[in-house]
């Protein structure tokens, strides 16, 4: 996959600076005290393992930021398979400012190709079915907008950028709303349906409505309430099958869709595979984000 995907650089400059302040903060003393400020150098970045390049537009956007006059030449795009060996891109410009900023530039690689490699693995699983692989909130914090960004490089969707663009009515919330502790309920409607009723009269129109279930009966009741995309937790594969069945077979009324389904909980590189062919719409994986080993790569310099 070599694909260009739109990349905003404000999103990351406060993350940036912080890893500059971080780092860097009065000054790379070793550097300052060893290497001449005229010197110019060239540096190759190096996948020392294979895999799927994301981030290099942090690493030119970042080294801008540090010296105007850096000259950075890509040799893939974020979202290219490269392997083991591979020259990745040149960097040629002031020694002090590639010294200073290798660290910080391959610690956003790395990461980010160790997410995007990830999750191509997660995707490569599945096909060639429909089902699509959408990460969660399980990110770094300050990290999250980046971390997706690696998802969708990688061939994954985005779910949720926060708790503010769409709504997720999970186990806690109605465990809550049982304790009493939620007192705008019907008695004649589940809880599911009376907190899917309140959020439909205060919530934007719009924004996604999506419920968390755990068994059969409140699939049921997610449906009668018509939410936009159900979501089966933690469910093994029969009743997985089971809630597709009861999604795709229910009776909707006029002008009512049929919500998008999706698996979450416990999903394994092993299992994903049995998981898609339940036939859910879509598998949420906390690990393409949060478990994602770093992809090796290096920053050798010379003149």
């Amino acid at each position: 996959m070599n694909t260009k995907i739109n990349f905003e650089t404000v999103k990351i400059d406060a993350l940036l600076q912080l890893a500059i302040q971080e780092d860097i903060f009065t000054g790379d003393i070793t550097t300052e005290n060893l290497i001449p400020g005229n010197l110019v150098v060239e540096g190759i970045f190096t996948a020392k393992e294979s895999g799927i390049v994301a981030g290099l537009s942090v690493a030119e956007y970042f080294f801008s930021k540090l010296d105007k006059n850096i000259f950075f030449k890509r040799w893939v795009n974020d979202g290219g398979f490269v392997h083991k060996g591979e020259p990745i891109a040149a960097i040629h410009g002031s020694a002090k400012v590639l010294l200073s900023g290798e660290r910080i530039a391959l610690n956003f690689l790395q990461r980010l190709s160790g997410i995007a490699t990830l999750t191509a693995q997660f995707v490569e699983r599945i096909k060639p079915l429909k089902t699509l692989l959408t990460d969660t909130r399980k990110t770094i914090p300050g990290w999250r907008y980046l971390e997706k960004y690696a998802v969708v490089v990688g061939g994954g969707v985005n779910h949720r950028m926060g708790l503010y663009d769409q709504v997720l009515i999970k186990d806690n919330h109605l465990d809550i709303i049982k304790n009493k502790l939620f007192h705008d309920v019907s008695p004649h409607d589940s809880i599911i349906e009376s907190a899917v009723s309140v959020l439909k009269q205060k919530i934007k129109k719009g924004v996604l409505i999506e419920v968390e279930t755990r068994t059969l009966e409140e699939v049921a009741d997610a449906l009668k309430s018509g939410v936009d995309i159900v979501l089966f937790d933690n469910m093994d594969i029969q009743r997985l099958k089971d809630a597709v069945t009861l999604v795709k077979g229910w009776k909707y009324g006029e002008g009512i869709r049929q919500p998008l389904t999706e698996a979450s909980g416990n999903i394994t590189m092993e299992n994903i595979h049995l998981v898609a062919q339940t036939g859910v719409d879509r598998i949420s994986v906390g690990a393409i984000t949060h478990s994602a080993k770093a992809l090796d790569i290096s920053l050798e310099i010379s003149r």
